[in-house]
């Protein structure tokens, strides 16, 4: 049996493991990369697979980076199955194509900065319509079904009190005489959230592989997390603060309805506007709304007393783009959520591109940021951040509120790997920043006496006659990533030469008048649509680029 870590091995983002057993290969996990510009280069180009070859595919849960590539994958060849909890593939339905449409608007924005610099435009990875497509791959499974992929090859699902629908994977494979079960963690749940049940206990394997994004520290705010959250509310009001709040769109929007809700009716904040201002989120939380079934007790217990926290007199639910540009212009108090809450894509960027420069804005993270996202810049301090191409003077209190994390901390990963891997032979750590690995592994050392091992991004590691046969990519896949940015940026470094008219067409004075006369009208429109947006960095950058090329002009 050989395991590839095509993803999150010492990184958090890109969940990506290939099994290869029993004549099968087997996927956990298709994600995308998130975080800075060299980690989200890994995902363009092929995949270090043929994905023709994949037989099944097991998705954990339904956030982007553990699901995001799948629509590339299907793009690419593979016609499998995608294996998923109900509740996952409810979530992927609308996450998938929103993911595909933002990456339609990221490409359009740099394609329209690659041809003014004569650079060839680039494809996005997928679009929203085949994101869509995905979806008819996918078969939903519920918890504890046991589902047999083939002679030597089967797995369940197990709650992993991450977000709704989340889980774990234990995958049996029979090789000859021998079983092995392998415990894919996903992401591990924290105790005591909102709408789920608590992450549930699963031993009995002899190989696990688990996530450690808090390997190295402990949630010490979650105790006073709703005091410190009402006391930022209460401090930005007293103020006349505008605030805003980036929030993934699936559960961590939903857990901030439930805990405002909870807040405002202990009077402990008052009851202003809340607006979340994100399609995704609104349709997600139409998704909790589908799926009761599978709340804890005390969210169906508010429920059945009318208390739902989903629905408040003062919640607002912004889902098009003029609803969303209205949200600029607010007079009034008001709490925005909007995603993503690393504030790497969607609407928040353009929420804390027209409110970071003012100092009556309160900017609240709540949860952890990965390295490389502008959320990360901000909470550490930044002065200056760029959004769209535009530098952005930073004024407005950043605060983040730690705490509120649908992950288990240090504390919790090690109560649920005592129980998980108490047996087991190998202890595999993923899915974590390299303080997080290290810091975890010197606990595991320390108290279950067992040395786990780390692969990086593109090692394979084989089990096989007793041996444990570690194989490392020829360079760390981030280096060879770094340096095929060096090239884009070199080639990007290029002086641009203005096309030269040809010599031997007569152009027409006629012709170059009204040509001209088109170019003045375009002009005047974008001057009047980008002031009634407010939003000029692509328009400056256009009139410079023909400014430049008249300015070529001999």
């Amino acid at each position: 049996m050989k395991i590839n870590f095509f993803g999150a091995s010492g990184t958090v983002t890109g969940s990506c493991y290939l099994v290869e057993a029993s004549g099968f290969r087997i996927l956990i996990d298709c994600g995308m990369f998130q975080g800075s510009k060299i980690i989200k280069e890994l995902n363009y180009g092929d995949f270090p697979f043929d994905p023709l070859s994949i037989d099944a595919v097991i998705l954990t849960h339904a956030h982007i980076d553990h699901s995001g590539l799948i629509p590339k994958l299907i793009k690419s060849g593979y016609n499998g199955k995608v294996y998923a909890t109900p509740a996952t593939k409810a979530f992927c339905e609308v996450m998938l194509p929103d993911s595909g449409h933002i990456q339609e608007m990221e490409i359009e924005r740099k394609n329209r900065k690659r041809v003014r610099a004569g650079l060839l435009p680039l494809a996005p990875i997928y679009t929203a319509e085949q994101g869509l497509a995905a979806l008819n791959s996918f078969l939903s499974v519920p918890y504890h079904q046991n589902v047999v992929l083939g002679d030597g090859a089967e797995f369940e699902f197990y709650d992993a009190g991450h977000i709704l629908g989340s889980s774990y994977v234990m995958l049996k494979i029979t090789e000859g005489d021998g079983v092995k079960k392998i415990l894919f963690s996903g992401d591990i749940g924290s105790s005591d959230q909102p709408y789920i049940e608590n992450p549930s206990k699963v031993g009995g394997a002899d190989v696990v592989i688990m996530e450690t994004t808090y390997g190295d520290r402990m949630h010490t705010e979650k105790p006073q997390r709703l005091e410190r959250f009402a006391q930022i509310i209460q401090d930005a009001f007293a103020r006349g603060d505008h605030i805003i709040i980036p929030a993934f769109a699936v559960e961590r929007t939903q857990d901030l309805l439930y805990y405002l809700k909870d807040l405002q009716d202990k009077k402990m904040i008052p009851v202003i506007p809340i607006y979340v201002d994100s399609p995704l989120a609104v349709a997600a939380t139409k998704i909790f709304n589908r799926h009761p079934d599978v709340f804890d007790d005390e969210t169906t217990e508010k429920i059945d007393q009318g208390n739902n926290p989903l629905v408040m007199k003062n919640l607002h639910f912004s889902v098009t783009t003029d609803d969303s540009i209205r949200l600029n212009n607010l007079q009034e108090r008001a709490i925005i959520i909007s995603a993503s809450g690393m504030a790497d894509a969607g609407r928040i960027k353009h929420h804390l591109k027209h409110n970071l420069w003012k100092e009556n804005t309160t900017v609240i993270f709540v949860g952890y940021q990965a390295e490389g996202t502008l959320g990360r810049r901000l909470v550490d301090g930044a002065e200056e951040v760029t959004i769209h191409g535009e530098t952005i003077t930073v004024k407005a209190n950043i605060v983040q509120l730690m705490g509120f994390s649908s992950h288990a901390d240090q504390r919790e990963l090690l109560d649920w790997v005592e129980y998980a891997g108490k047996d087991a032979e190998e202890i595999i750590l993923v899915h974590g920043e390299r303080e997080s690995l290290d810091g975890f592994s010197l606990l595991l050392q320390e108290k279950l006496n067992k040395q786990p091992l780390i692969p990086e991004l593109g090692e394979s590691i084989e089990f096989k006659d007793g041996q444990i046969i570690c194989v490392k990519p020829d360079k760390p896949w981030l280096k060879v990533m770094e340096e095929r940015l060096s090239e884009i940026e070199d080639e990007k470094l290029k002086p641009f030469v203005a096309r030269k008219a040809p010599v031997k067409k007569k152009v027409l004075v006629a012709r170059a008048n009204q040509l001209y006369s088109g170019l003045r009208r375009k002009l005047r429109i974008a001057m009047d649509k980008k002031r009634n947006e407010e939003s000029y960095e692509v328009l400056i950058e256009t009139l410079k680029e023909i400014s430049n090329m008249l300015d070529s002009i001999k």
